[in-house]
């Protein structure tokens, strides 16, 4: 569950009478804070928190009036922390540091003594101009990521993927981080969107990585962000991608891919919610929930050194498995319907529809890419389709496997059956020549194409 986090004041005053009358204000307002008694204490707190506002006096030595160490330790809060608004507290009538502070990157400022109705109203407005501003700059990293298209069709009328989305909707609602496996292209993806759809977190942010295209040099910077100077190009702040995803669901695609020097970091994340920027020791806090996609086998990775054993534990609390398209015969036609319509919409020919033959050809294919492979042809199709109906000529199918994908894991009908579509394929439905390259007669294919449904498959002039 998303966690809703109070915000906090810094209260930086000499005088242990004062920081407590300012905590039992802000208490019966409803507001956190925390009092330290100097500048010292106040940069440290702030290296090691995250204040919404802070709240300093001017002087911290007996007998100084000047307020420069309060002026001081405003730049040197601003320095750690440039996002955090600073609220000084000045003596009542002192115009020139009043003045003096604003200049120096003050927010506001409430004079001593204070009236407590203006002191909490300055405190309020201030903790929502910073909420405002992160707010904003969320927004606008998530805008430059590119957060996806929502909506995408979850299709499921196979047996295998029945089964999929029973078990995507029993495990959604949780807060368990979830791995998906699959062959490149089986939709991965989408599975991810679905999880978090369905999740007490859709209301907040689904922040997608593709863990295969992060530089090991910049891995800490894109996933953590950095403050300003932690690099010499790093010109000022930058929001990472656990920040972003902070209340919502972070998916890591291709995970497989996490250079070995930073899966200690990754799996810090994940024990403890916690991680510093880059070129910041201040810890903070996250609550995401993880889902995770690859095709590789990360157990034989993990027996070969190369994958963390304790990450994979974090990353598989739960395990979705993709069956590949040639498995899902039944969704075939109805994701290419919707991938057509979804080309064809973009391109302005609302009114393309697939022909027989094309579905014909769509079901006797090997689909060696998968969903990924079928919506790129479909694209392709609504673009050089002669007319509103899409034939089987207008199909540019690439080059199909030479080899039966996992055969050792079929049984000998499938096997069989996939040999079968294989021959039609490549022979365009032509019956005879199917069965002179299968090495059998013509009448041990056709009785083979009604055992395996694939009569639809055959050009009708190869039965005469």
């Amino acid at each position: 569950m998303a966690r809703e986090t109070a915000p906090i004041i810094l209260l930086a005053d000499d005088q242990a009478d004062v920081r407590e009358a300012l905590r039992l204000l802000l208490k019966s307002e409803g507001l956190a804070s925390v009092g330290v008694a100097d500048p010292d204490a106040a940069v440290d707190a702030v290296r090691r928190q995250d204040f919404a506002c802070a709240l300093i006096d001017c002087n911290y030595q007996r007998d100084t009036t000047s307020g420069e160490e309060g002026l001081l330790l405003l730049e040197r809060l601003r320095q750690q922390a440039p996002e955090l608004p600073v609220v000084v507290m000045t003596a009542w009538g002192n115009v020139p540091l009043t003045v003096e502070a604003m200049r120096r990157g003050a927010a506001d400022f409430v004079e001593k003594p204070w009236d407590n109705a203006r002191l909490l109203a300055v405190l309020r407005a201030q903790v929502a101009l910073r909420d405002g501003a992160r707010r904003q700059r969320r927004l606008e990293a998530e805008n430059a990521l590119l957060r996806g298209e929502q909506g995408d069709g979850f299709i499921a009328e196979s047996p295998a993927m029945r089964r999929v989305a029973s078990l995507v909707d029993r495990v959604a609602p949780s807060d368990a981080n979830v791995l998906v496996l699959g062959e490149n292209g089986t939709g991965k993806g989408v599975v991810a969107q679905r999880i978090h759809r369905l999740s007490a977190r859709a209301q907040r942010s689904l922040v997608k990585v593709n863990m295969g295209g992060i530089a090991e040099s910049v891995f800490e910077s894109e996933m953590f962000g950095h403050v300003r100077g932690a690099y010499t190009d790093a010109k000022g702040e930058r929001i990472g991608r656990f920040e972003l995803a902070d209340g919502g669901t972070l998916f890591l695609d291709e995970v497989g891919n996490v250079p070995a020097s930073q899966q200690p970091k990754l799996l810090r994340v994940l024990e403890d919610g916690e991680f510093e920027r880059l070129g910041s020791s201040r810890t903070q806090r996250v609550d995401v929930r993880l889902v995770s996609a690859t095709n590789a086998d990360l157990s034989a990775e993990v027996a070969a050194g190369r994958f963390r054993k304790d990450l994979l534990y974090r990353l598989n609390t739960l395990e979705i498995h993709l069956p590949p398209l040639r498995e899902r015969g039944e969704d075939i036609l109805p994701l290419a319907r919707q991938f057509l319509a979804r080309s064809a919409q973009r391109y302005g020919r609302a009114t393309l529809r697939l022909a027989p033959s094309a579905e014909r050809s769509l079901l006797a294919w090997a689909w060696p890419g998968n969903v990924r492979e079928l919506q790129h042809l479909m694209e392709r199709a609504a673009l050089l389709a002669d007319s509103d109906q899409v034939s089987a000529s207008a199909l540019a199918f690439g080059t199909a496997p030479e080899s039966a994908p996992d055969v050792g894991g079929m049984t000998l009908e499938q096997a069989e059956g996939w040999l079968v579509r294989r021959a039609l394929q490549r022979h365009q439905g032509n019956l005879q020549r199917a069965a002179d390259a299968l090495g059998i007669t013509r009448q041990s294919l056709y009785r083979r194409l009604e055992k395996h449904d694939l009569r639809d498959a055959v050009d009708e002039s190869g039965l005469d």
